[in-house]
């Protein structure tokens, strides 16, 4: 009886670690591919019209910062699954906006010219000069300025640099891109740096505070530092499409990837088992939980690393494995709707509580980051 109860514990445990190990492959292409489909399916259906305005606590235009994140994940899914519902979706939302910035060319908000990268993206594709006005004057004004100050808040990384870089090569005269890149370099190092007394990037744990009302002396309940995900999932995602836009020689793409690097070091031993990264980075105990957004733009930075040559994919397919198939079986309901998305605020307390049901205060850019993810992981040899 005791040798049959053992033999039975040793086969339990053999069949809980081969499916341990099967939970570590990616699925095949096509299934990643049928999970953002889906997903896009369930938002395109409920929002038909690209231009209404987005009604939450206050009614916004829909070409802020959120809707703009979506965009950019539906274009990387375009990317590689080329429906011509897509691109139409995209451009229909442009010129209900007349491919303008909510605040107008003057503003200086990085928030309001996020919905630039996608302008840019369909002006690539079908170079019509309005496509590229409006996003070409702000920034513009931005390089022509002496102002590097404006970039307090860790998310404004991934809203605006890739438009600098964008603007930047399509420039023929080098000498002309240079100052794109150069202006970015410099707003980005006043983060990095500056605000905040020492800047939002911590040297040591190779992590990024949302702006200065978290630097030190502000403290987690645990005592650590708060590190939120999502923050740090933006500066992942805006040197990722930075180094994947800019040329290989362009100035400071070294301290880029550098920078990079340190983060996906960073960021690995702080997966949950369960594949998911919490919203407070170095104190689980503050919100704990399932949390999609900044899960995503991880696997979407690791992806990017490995498929680039800057990663190496023995270390890293393992944890985007385990975090996609935690997103695709955990958050995505049958009918294409995410759960687990923290909505929009700065630190692990905003936008709770996040579970399985639960609705954040805009539906887009959680979409956005999934199609992120699992576009760059498509990507994958």
């Amino acid at each position: 009886m005791a040798f049959r109860q053992i033999t039975s514990r040793i086969v339990v445990l053999v069949l809980i670690g081969a499916c341990s190990v099967q939970a570590q492959k990616l699925p095949e292409r096509k299934d990643i591919i049928a999970k953002m489909t889906l997903a896009n399916a369930y938002f395109m259906k409920a929002w038909p019209d690209p231009g209404k305005e987005i009604v939450t606590n206050k009614t916004r235009p829909s070409n802020i910062w959120t809707r703009a994140v979506y965009y950019e994940g539906l274009m990387a899914l375009y990317g590689i699954d080329k429906k011509k519902a897509y691109y139409d979706y995209a451009v229909e939302w442009g010129e209900k906006h007349q491919w303008g910035l909510r605040s107008g060319i003057n503003t200086r908000n990085a928030d309001d010219q996020c919905c630039g990268q996608t302008y840019i993206d369909l002006f690539l594709i079908d170079k019509k000069p309005e496509r590229l006005h409006d996003i070409k004057a702000s920034i513009d004004a931005m390089v022509k300025s002496d102002k590097i100050d404006d970039w307090n808040w860790v998310d404004a990384l991934q809203m605006a640099m890739p438009v600098f870089a964008q603007l930047g090569v399509l420039e023929k005269d080098r000498t002309v891109a240079n100052t794109y890149f150069e202006k970015m370099y410099q707003i980005y190092n006043y983060s990095k740096t500056k605000h905040g007394g020492n800047g939002l990037y911590n040297p040591e744990d190779h992590l990024w505070w949302r702006d200065k009302d978290f630097v030190p002396p502000y403290k987690e309940p645990n005592g650590q530092d708060c590190y939120w995900s999502r923050g740090n999932g933006w500066a992942v995602a805006a040197l990722v499409r930075v180094l994947d836009i800019i040329p290989k020689d362009a100035p400071h793409r070294e301290e880029y990837e550098k920078t990079y690097l340190e983060m996906m070091k960073a960021l690995s031993p702080l997966q949950r088992p369960d594949g998911y990264w919490n919203v407070s980075l170095h104190d689980p105990t503050n919100y704990g939980g399932k949390e999609l957004t900044g899960t995503a733009l991880f696997i979407y930075g690791m992806a990017w690393g490995v498929t680039h040559g800057l990663l190496d994919g023995k270390t890293y397919r393992p944890i985007m494995a385990k975090a996609w198939n935690a997103m695709a079986t955990d958050s995505v309901h049958p009918n294409g709707f995410l759960g687990y998305v923290q909505g929009t605020g700065k630190e692990p307390k905003d936008g709770q509580p996040v579970t399985y049901d639960s609705k954040p205060d805009f539906d887009d850019y959680g979409l956005g980051c999934f199609l992120l993810a699992g576009t760059e992981l498509c990507k994958l040899k």
